[in-house]
Protein backbone atom coordinates (compact mmCIF):
# COMPACT_ATOMS: atom_id res chain seq x y z
CA UNK A 1 0.00 0.00 0.00
CA UNK A 2 2.61 2.58 0.41
CA UNK A 3 4.40 1.83 -2.96
CA UNK A 4 0.94 2.40 -4.28
CA UNK A 5 0.37 5.89 -2.11
CA UNK A 6 4.55 7.13 -3.02
CA UNK A 7 3.49 6.49 -6.64
CA UNK A 8 0.13 8.40 -6.83
CA UNK A 9 2.64 11.55 -5.04
CA UNK A 10 4.85 10.96 -7.42
CA UNK A 11 2.57 10.72 -10.39
CA UNK A 12 0.72 13.80 -8.90
CA UNK A 13 4.09 15.90 -8.06
CA UNK A 14 5.33 15.17 -12.19
CA UNK A 15 2.00 16.07 -13.67
CA UNK A 16 1.67 19.36 -11.22
CA UNK A 17 5.24 20.24 -12.37
CA UNK A 18 4.76 19.37 -16.23
CA UNK A 19 1.57 21.59 -15.87
CA UNK A 20 3.54 24.23 -13.93
CA UNK A 21 6.31 24.41 -17.06
CA UNK A 22 3.91 23.89 -19.86
CA UNK A 23 1.79 27.08 -18.10
CA UNK A 24 4.84 28.55 -17.79
CA UNK A 25 6.05 28.47 -21.41
CA UNK A 26 2.49 29.41 -22.78
CA UNK A 27 2.43 32.18 -20.72
CA UNK A 28 5.68 33.56 -21.88
CA UNK A 29 4.85 33.01 -25.35
CA UNK A 30 1.73 34.88 -24.87
CA UNK A 31 3.71 37.91 -23.23
CA UNK A 32 6.16 37.40 -26.22
CA UNK A 33 3.13 38.28 -28.39
CA UNK A 34 1.31 40.97 -27.02
CA UNK A 35 4.78 42.59 -26.48
CA UNK A 36 5.13 42.57 -30.33
CA UNK A 37 1.70 43.86 -30.72
CA UNK A 38 1.99 46.60 -28.55
CA UNK A 39 5.37 47.31 -30.65
CA UNK A 40 3.06 47.54 -33.32
CA UNK A 41 0.91 49.54 -31.91
CA UNK A 42 3.11 51.93 -30.44
CA UNK A 43 4.41 52.72 -34.09
CA UNK A 44 1.05 53.36 -35.77
CA UNK A 45 0.93 55.94 -32.94
CA UNK A 46 4.21 57.22 -33.84
CA UNK A 47 3.05 57.72 -37.23
CA UNK A 48 -0.27 59.66 -35.89
CA UNK A 49 1.69 61.21 -33.97
CA UNK A 50 3.83 62.81 -37.23
CA UNK A 51 0.51 63.28 -38.97
CA UNK A 52 -0.20 65.50 -35.96
CA UNK A 53 2.87 67.17 -36.30
CA UNK A 54 2.06 68.22 -40.19
CA UNK A 55 -1.30 69.37 -39.21
CA UNK A 56 -0.20 71.37 -36.22
CA UNK A 57 2.16 72.97 -39.37
CA UNK A 58 -0.91 73.73 -41.48
CA UNK A 59 -3.04 75.32 -38.20
CA UNK A 60 0.42 77.89 -37.80
CA UNK A 61 -0.30 78.66 -41.82
CA UNK A 62 -3.79 79.19 -41.65
CA UNK A 63 -2.58 81.31 -38.40
CA UNK A 64 -0.58 83.84 -40.32
CA UNK A 65 -2.53 84.33 -42.98
CA UNK A 66 -5.49 84.90 -40.47
CA UNK A 67 -3.09 87.44 -38.66
CA UNK A 68 -1.95 88.79 -42.38
CA UNK A 69 -5.84 89.45 -43.21
CA UNK A 70 -6.12 91.42 -40.19
CA UNK A 71 -3.65 93.58 -41.39
CA UNK A 72 -5.57 94.17 -44.29
CA UNK A 73 -8.59 94.82 -42.54
CA UNK A 74 -6.80 96.97 -40.30
CA UNK A 75 -5.96 98.99 -43.30
CA UNK A 76 -9.48 98.97 -44.18
CA UNK A 77 -11.12 100.05 -40.95
CA UNK A 78 -8.95 102.82 -41.08
CA UNK A 79 -9.56 103.98 -44.42
CA UNK A 80 -13.59 103.74 -42.88
CA UNK A 81 -12.36 105.54 -40.26
CA UNK A 82 -10.89 108.38 -42.52
CA UNK A 83 -14.37 108.23 -44.85
CA UNK A 84 -16.31 108.73 -41.83
CA UNK A 85 -14.50 111.51 -40.22
CA UNK A 86 -15.07 113.71 -43.83
CA UNK A 87 -18.60 112.27 -44.23
CA UNK A 88 -19.12 113.97 -40.13
CA UNK A 89 -17.28 116.71 -41.26
CA UNK A 90 -19.82 117.20 -44.44
CA UNK A 91 -22.54 116.74 -42.55
CA UNK A 92 -21.69 119.08 -40.08
CA UNK A 93 -21.15 121.23 -42.75
CA UNK A 94 -24.93 120.38 -44.59
CA UNK A 95 -26.36 121.09 -40.99
CA UNK A 96 -24.69 124.98 -40.43
CA UNK A 97 -26.00 125.67 -44.20
CA UNK A 98 -29.69 124.51 -43.89
CA UNK A 99 -29.55 126.29 -40.20
CA UNK A 100 -28.97 129.58 -41.73
CA UNK A 101 -31.44 129.24 -44.31
CA UNK A 102 -34.46 127.90 -41.52
CA UNK A 103 -33.65 129.96 -38.85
Amino acid sequence: MDAAVWTAIGLLAATSLGTLFYLGSRIDALAARMDAGFDRVDARFDHIDDRFDHIDDRIAQVDDRFAQVDTKFARVDARFDGLDTRLDALNARVDTHLDRHTG
